[in-house]
């Protein structure tokens, strides 16, 4: 009884409001409603801007448009990277009775040039400056080319690859080309919305696909499917928008169409897994490119294995990096570090499995002096190292 009451007070209050309405009591009529207190959603996927009470304007847009928008701003500063190679086919192998020595002989085949499209980039100068993977460009025997949104084809001049990190930048001679806008990417939250562009399996060029940040600072081994090469790389941008082989080097943009990341490998193991290169690292080695005209990077030059707590306490000997090589004519041999020595510390900070010595030495400059602590036939020294450049 009690529900039934409450819905004749409403359908009485129903009846009341439309009565005033069509009197034009109080002001009120069916025009004012009309204009004041309804608007249509957007339809489709354009944006559309709409009148709420206060005659303020707002402009609401759907996913899809704001995608179409993304790929708008940014595809024309998206290119493919080719690659040119020269192969031998046909080999054959003759047998010759009358060599008892050497009865078997090769005889070579023909040459064949090979071209293929085997990755992605994108323009960061208007004066022909592209970032890519290293891995795309690995091949140092090989030529290179990008093709633009346009169909022009540029021919690689110059490729400058960094030593520390899966980048390379590519130099083309043009000019007035249009270039992406970089982001933040220290600000990027999981979940937010995330769009690759790059030429899927290396054929089908300006491949759009979407998905959303699916996690940060993960951990993998990056590699080339065209190419033996493989590469660990940490801090690395998890997302489930498809990337495939030969997205590689594209990049990865958040839905203001800034390049958050640059896409970088794909998981063998799982669907809809991949990783981009935080563009944040971009940004600090373009910096240090166009100050230097090369990836400067702090350089030691040794080869380590780090000792975890367990075996060092099993083994009684200190936790760090046991040395198992010192590059001849390095900074470190020239600073009197010897091969089976363990670094403890440096500048007081101790040496462990998170704070390993690569990423300590990551964070420093090219000329910093390090302060070690060093462990030599059971007893510790100091020694001091002064960084060298990676890329000389």
């Amino acid at each position: 009884m009690k529900v039934q009451k409450i819905l004749l007070f409403i359908a009485a209050g129903l009846l009341v409001i439309g009565a005033v309405v069509s009197s034009g009591q109080f002001g009120l009529n069916w025009k004012f409603l009309e204009k004041y207190l309804s608007f249509k959603l957007p339809q489709g996927n354009t944006p559309q801007t709409i009148t709420i009470p206060g005659d303020e304007k707002v402009r609401v847009v759907t996913e899809e448009s704001v995608v179409i928008d993304v790929v708008d701003k940014v595809s024309s500063s998206v290119v493919t990277v080719g690659i040119t190679q020269t192969r031998r086919i046909g080999d054959i192998l003759e047998f010759n009775p009358f060599d008892p020595f050497s009865p078997f002989q090769r005889r070579p085949g023909k040459s064949q040039k090979l071209e293929q499209d085997i990755g992605s980039g994108f323009i960061v100068g208007s004066d022909g400056l592209i970032v890519t993977n290293k891995h795309v460009v690995e091949v140092s025997d090989a030529t290179y080319r990008v093709i633009t949104k346009d169909d022009k084809t540029y021919e690689v001049k110059k490729i400058y690859r960094d030593p520390s990190n899966d980048l390379a930048i590519l130099k083309i001679e043009a000019s007035g080309l249009p270039t992406v806008e970089m982001g933040d990417s220290d600000n990027i939250k999981v979940g937010q919305m995330a769009i690759a562009i790059g030429t899927a399996l290396g054929e089908f060029r300006h491949t759009v696909t979407t998905g959303v940040i699916s996690g940060v600072g993960r951990g993998i081994e990056a590699g080339s499917p065209f190419e033996a090469s493989a590469e660990r790389l940490d801090n690395v941008i998890q997302t489930d928008a498809a990337i495939n082989p030969g997205n590689s080097g594209g990049p990865l943009l958040n839905s203001s169409g800034q390049v958050v990341g640059v896409n970088t490998a794909v998981s063998s193991e799982g669907q809809n897994i991949g990783f981009a290169l935080p563009i944040n690292v971009v940004k600090e080695a373009l910096a240090n490119f166009n100050a230097t005209g090369q990836f400067n990077r702090a350089y030691m030059g040794v080869r380590y294995q780090m000792i975890p707590r367990q075996t060092a306490i099993l083994n009684d000997i200190p936790e760090g990096a046991y040395l198992q090589d010192v590059i001849e004519d390095s900074p470190a041999e020239k600073a009197g570090l010897k091969a089976e020595d363990i670094i403890t510390e440096i500048d007081g900070n101790k040496l462990t499995d998170e704070n390993d010595l690569a990423k300590s030495i990551s964070k420093k400059k090219v000329g910093d002096t390090l302060t070690l602590t060093v462990w030599r036939e059971e007893k510790e020294k100091e020694i001091n190292v002064t960084l060298g450049n990676q890329g000389e």
